[in-house]
């Protein structure tokens, strides 16, 4: 029976006990997070990960890297200044490894994206997020990735449970897209001037 994740996310935030409780929230970018931070920084206090080792090009890496902290940053000053209502947003950056992903995709090389090197992918950054979550003591991880139409939010929740149970810390179930989660990323993007890049970050979905 297939799962809906939006309504168990749901569900978890009517949970009043639940509220201002740690968050680490792996993000790919900051067009993909705009809504997710929109939705829950009035109800959980977030660390925002951003760990992207997929992404090819050092360029292309810090500029979307400035991004993410530009918009962070306007959240915050928004939230001081009582336009938007929410906790602080945190931001911790992982370190920029694009040799590790070639390394794990090794032999995946040709294969058509939203397969199995894109699994893998999704597997690297979040073992990464479970794993600094623990260390970090929050209460609970999740990532930003299920609002993209093109990837499998039911893989990144199958993984992102596994994980769970292995560091001992709940992953918050999430399908984001659902909702108009991505048409509301749009016109957030639109809002803040985002720069929203055209392909996932590697050199394999830049071809394709």
């Amino acid at each position: 029976m297939n799962r809906n994740y939006a309504k168990e996310l749901d569900k978890i935030l009517e949970n009043q006990a639940n509220k201002g409780k740690n968050l680490f929230l792996h993000s790919c970018c900051a067009p993909c997070s705009s809504y997710v931070l929109e939705y829950l920084c009035a109800f959980f206090r977030i660390t925002v990960f951003y760990y992207n080792p997929n992404i090819t090009e050092q360029e292309e890496y810090a500029k979307r890297t400035a991004e993410q902290k530009r918009l962070i940053a306007e959240f915050n000053r928004q939230m001081e200044s009582g336009v938007r209502k929410g906790y602080p947003i945190k931001i911790v950056e992982g370190i920029y490894e694009r040799e590790l992903f070639f390394q794990r995709v090794k032999g995946l090389e040709h294969c058509k994206e939203g397969g199995e090197r894109c699994f893998l992918c999704y597997e690297m950054r979040l073992l990464e997020t479970a794993r600094r979550a623990k260390e970090a003591g929050a209460d609970y991880f999740t990532t930003t990735l299920t609002i993209s139409p093109l990837k499998n939010a039911a893989k990144l929740n199958e993984i992102g449970e596994r994980l769970a149970e292995e560091f001992r810390i709940p992953f918050l179930p999430s399908d984001f897209k659902k909702k108009n989660g991505y048409k509301r990323s749009i016109e957030l993007s639109k809002e803040y001037d985002l720069y929203r890049q055209d392909y996932c970050g590697c050199v394999f979905s830049r071809r394709q």
